[in-house]
């Protein structure tokens, strides 16, 4: 038989005419997905066109149709394609399908389950890095098209149908991100001879134990810190490294440590201090935070040491800060790697 024929046929023929479900027929029987669905989208059948796309497995054009004409089963259709696709280990197929369906959260929980996995690679810090940022970049694609969108931002305030896991995720987007940044940041600036403001960066990684591997964050303190001669630092880094799970690890950090601590004692040789502009307090040990009024200063993102200053620039997608004297000489944003306006 020609096919190319028959399929020529779907135009010609009228709409709803029984011929177009024949020309389907024989068009599925040989795996033409595109053309059967075609001519039982013509002939009105439109649920039998994504049954046959789903019968023949072609799950993007399933999900195509049942968009094209809003039908209430696109949710399950989805779901069920990014299953087939997650089942084949085609994660960033299965991410760019929800991307494409607006389901920016779905696409969100896929990109950072991917860099969790990442970061179980030491080696690929700046790889899991970049997999946090598309991960919070969906989450503020997610926050614009909820903007935009008036229905659905009713729909939101009205039926409160985002789950404290999905609130959670949304809150902490840039978490990820923000953690790998200051570790990178930090061993960026040790290699280029920078000890005191890599200890600084270090430090602020303990705020990231949920996101960092925490032996990797002690790691980098200790080795920071023996390099600052800031031994009372690296003492407490170490006090860390001794409790790791892996024996043989814990054996190696054990002999280390016996090896600095009896040649130095274990005291830090200088202070840090920034004087807090909400009292008379000051930041103290490369901390960010006030010791008299607990007030939390956020972190340069080009520098890593706490903003003080009321005048500061923030980026306008990630909304992370930076001294305005810092960032003159970048042309992205060091976090999210967006243009500068």
């Amino acid at each position: 038989e020609d096919y190319d024929k028959l399929s020529g046929l779907i135009d010609q023929v009228p709409d709803n005419n029984s011929l177009l479900e024949n020309i389907a027929s024989k068009c599925a029987s040989v795996g033409m997905c595109h053309e059967a669905s075609r001519a039982l989208v013509k002939s009105n059948k439109v649920k039998e066109a994504v049954d046959c796309c789903v019968a023949l497995n072609q799950w993007d054009r399933a999900v195509e149709i049942a968009h094209e004409h809003n039908m209430s089963s696109v949710d399950e259709l989805l779901a069920k394609y990014a299953a087939h696709l997650l089942d084949k280990g085609k994660v960033l197929d299965a991410i760019e399908l929800y991307r494409k369906a607006n389901h920016y959260i779905d696409a969100a929980k896929l990109m950072f389950k991917l860099a969790a996995e990442s970061s179980e690679i030491p080696s690929h810090a700046l790889r899991t890095k970049k997999l946090y940022v598309l991960g919070a970049m969906l989450v503020e694609q997610y926050n614009t098209h909820m903007m935009s969108d008036r229905s659905a931002l009713d729909s939101l305030i009205h039926t409160n149908s985002v789950s404290i896991e999905d609130s959670r995720l949304i809150d902490n987007a840039w978490r990820g991100a923000e953690g790998y940044h200051f570790l990178l940041l930090a061993q960026r600036q040790l290699y280029e001879g920078f000890t005191d403001a890599a200890l600084r960066t270090a430090h602020a990684l303990v705020d990231y134990e949920d996101v960092i591997p925490v032996e990797t964050i002690y790691a980098v303190i200790a080795l920071t810190a023996t390099i600052a001669r800031s031994f009372g630092t690296c003492s407490n880094a170490f006090i860390k490294l001794e409790n790791v799970e892996n024996e043989e690890a814990r054996a190696e950090y054990e002999q280390l440590a016996v090896e600095i601590f009896t040649r130095y004692p274990p005291r830090d040789s200088r202070a840090q201090k920034i004087e807090c502009t909400n009292c008379e307090g000051s930041i103290t040990d490369y901390g960010n935070t006030c010791s008299i009024c607990d007030t939390k200063y956020p972190r340069c993102i080009v520098t890593g040491t706490p903003l003080t200053s009321v005048h500061f620039w923030q980026c306008d997608t990630c909304k992370h800060r930076a001294q305005e004297t810092d960032i003159v000489s970048f042309s992205t944003c060091p976090l999210c790697h967006t243009l500068i306006a």
